[in-house]
């Protein structure tokens, strides 16, 4: 691989998900990535990424636009899918003072909406797991 700009910007995991799979990642095929994205891989396709799609992608950008959110909280926000307030509090500095009272329930009604959550890690029954309830 070689790199052609270093530093151009930061990617947002469905970006990076799609690139290993443009390279021949998948579930069944290791062999024609590096161990190392591979492990990368094996994360991302348990994540939000992996239903995301270019067009979920740019509607939540145009979405969020309004509430002149850092680059970063935006990146963490595509990546994380927070449908819920206290989502949405972590990722943004300052939440009440910068979105309002009513902000963070408007942004992430905003990301259920665009964007789907990952799916939960269940045990070998089907089941959450513990930790999750």
């Amino acid at each position: 691989m070689k790199i052609k700009n270093a530093n151009d910007g930061a990617m947002t995991n469905f970006e990076v998900l799609s690139f290993l799979q443009s390279r021949g990642a998948s579930k069944e095929v290791a062999a024609t990535v590096a161990p190392s994205e591979y492990k990368v891989f094996q994360y991302l396709v348990d994540t939000a990424a992996n239903k995301q799609t270019k067009e979920s992608v740019s509607d939540l950008l145009g979405k969020v636009k309004k509430y002149d959110l850092a680059k970063a909280e935006v990146l963490n926000i595509i990546n994380l899918s927070p449908t819920l307030p206290v989502g949405i509090y972590t990722i943004v500095e300052k939440c009440d003072a910068r979105l309002g009272e009513d902000g963070a329930q408007e942004l992430a009604d905003i990301v259920a909406e665009v964007s789907p959550p990952p799916e939960q890690p269940r045990s070998e029954e089907g089941l959450p797991q513990a930790n999750d309830v």
